[in-house]
């Protein structure tokens, strides 16, 4: 058992165990979940379970925030789905992992059968947001953020309130750096979406 080192004094540790001798089947990971609702977890693609600290009141309304923007987004085009840090998504690569934000494309979410959908649905999200929160280190995530790109996952906005940074991550591009900006827009994935962060 290993803890990921805080970003801070204050940071709340993310306990990380790891399973490698232990192998999960995807039923029993469910299980895992459905059993301890208490808690939250991930499971990396080489078996680690990470057990996700929850986020304070600040984070919280943040989270809330991007999550309702999406979703208003998405009702006036009806172009997907959206998804709370609650969901689990299985990855191609076998990792279970929960965005802070996700959103799938309506034909991509409407292809699973109601079984799939109702578990962990084994798809990589089109869009993802991770939002730093002040429990998060900043290289877990930013690992986290290449790996959904590796799986499928076409953007991805890392959210940095703390260095006042977001990252954004394309399929088959570099990543951007860029001093927190006005906005961003969600272009080619998300039309006409446009995230106000001011």
């Amino acid at each position: 058992m290993r803890q990921s080192e805080p970003y801070s004094s204050t940071a709340v540790n993310v306990l990380t165990l790891n399973l490698d001798t232990v192998h999960f089947t995807d039923e029993q990971f469910y299980q895992l979940c459905q059993r301890n609702q208490d808690w939250q977890f991930e499971l990396t693609a080489t078996g680690e379970l990470i057990v996700i600290a929850p986020v304070g009141g600040e984070s919280g309304s943040q989270e809330a925030g991007l999550i309702t923007d999406v979703e208003i987004w998405n009702r006036r085009t009806k172009l997907g789905y959206v998804f709370s840090s609650s969901t689990i998504f299985k990855l191609p690569n076998g990792a279970n992992r929960s965005p802070d934000v996700a959103w799938v494309q309506k034909d991509r979410w409407e292809s699973l059968t109601l079984e799939q959908r109702c578990k962990f649905p084994a798809i990589a999200p089109d869009f993802v947001i991770e939002l730093r929160s002040a429990t998060d280190a900043l290289e877990p995530l930013q690992t986290k953020m290449q790996e959904y790109l590796d799986n499928g996952v076409r953007l991805g906005w890392l959210i940095n309130y703390q260095n006042r940074q977001v990252e954004i991550y394309r399929l088959g591009r570099p990543v951007e750096v860029r001093d927190l900006p006005a906005e961003l827009s969600g272009a080619a994935v998300l039309p006409e979406f446009v995230l106000r962060l001011s």
